[in-house]
């Protein structure tokens, strides 16, 4: 893989919160387009890793270079102008907005899109998200969980993104929200947008992406294309199946 492919190099990444050191060298690296799932069981740092490279743990250690560019010390709103959209576990919108404040309070014009002819508009996530045309008057913390996670997906793809980062996206949310959820994943992976995915369901993960880094107590274990890991009898260990 070429360095100029890359969005992401991230390498030797150690990441604590107060004496518990959480990550142990963690490499991870995102090709422009390539879809990564993250898998392993609870309390294994993925979450922690994310924080991490997004600039939210101040304690780490490493080198993370978005771009090319050395972001090892940035922020979370200077790794966000780079063009990396992030979608909390737990949503993270704001309450006391509408829905439609919103969508459009960092939204950035469909012409800075990875795919110009077919960016996320608000149209789009529109028609993406219907049950959100309806609740565009809305405040934020009116909404059902499952319309606050769409609304957190909108969100971030209206910053028209190269890199989204989703964080157990489907988390408690009914079977339907969870199918309506995948299918956005797979019109994001369409459009080119280099995605790195955390999700429980490990089979769905796979079906997904186009590899996968598996972490136990903060180290990478495994990994390998996700034809490879669904073969692969060693990921049973792993993530207790």
């Amino acid at each position: 893989m070429k360095t100029t492919d890359l969005i992401l190099d991230a390498a030797s990444v150690h990441a604590w919160y107060g004496s518990s050191h959480v990550l142990h060298g963690v490499d991870l690296q995102i090709a422009r387009g390539e879809t990564v799932g993250l898998l392993g069981r609870n309390g294994m740092g993925k979450s922690t890793l994310i924080r991490a490279l997004l600039g939210h743990v101040a304690q780490r250690e490493g080198q993370i270079h978005l771009f090319g560019q050395d972001m090892s010390r940035a922020r979370p709103h200077e790794v966000a102008r780079r063009g990396v959209a992030y979608v909390p576990e737990g949503r993270g919108i704001f309450p006391n907005l509408t829905v439609k404040e919103n969508l459009v309070m960092a939204a950035r014009p469909v012409a800075t899109a990875v795919n110009t002819g077919r960016g996320w508009s608000f149209e789009r996530v529109m028609q993406t998200f219907p049950r959100l045309s309806e609740r565009l008057t809305n405040l934020g913390s009116q909404l059902s969980g499952g319309e606050q996670q769409m609304l957190s997906i909108g969100r971030a793809l209206m910053t028209q993104p190269e890199l989204i980062i989703l964080d157990e996206a489907t988390e408690g949310l009914a079977p339907l929200i969870v199918a309506e959820i995948w299918r956005v994943v797979a019109d994001i992976r369409r459009d080119g947008i280099a995605t790195l995915i955390v999700d429980r369901d490990f089979r769905k993960v796979l079906a997904n992406c186009d590899r996968a880094v598996v972490l136990q107590k903060g180290q990478v274990v495994m990994q390998g294309t996700s034809e490879a890991l669904r073969e692969s009898r060693e990921l049973e260990q792993y993530l207790g199946v």
